[in-house]
């Protein structure tokens, strides 16, 4: 997600959304850990989105 679209959201919508982006990464991992995640970029890719989203709760707090 890019960071332009993230800055858009509201305090609560940016926790809504790491708290799924969390769980599409831990998806990844299992999916990666079994040998049918075909696309490994996703990881690195998700984890750069919640450190953006962090970002930005921690600047808006």
């Amino acid at each position: 997600m890019k960071l332009a679209e993230l800055k858009k959201l509201s305090q609560e919508q940016l926790a809504e959304k790491l708290a799924a982006t969390r769980q599409e990464l831990m998806n990844l991992r299992f999916s990666h850990a079994t040998g049918q995640l075909e696309n490994t970029a996703q990881i690195p890719a998700k984890k750069r989105t919640i450190a953006r989203i962090l970002t930005l709760m921690n600047k808006g707090a």
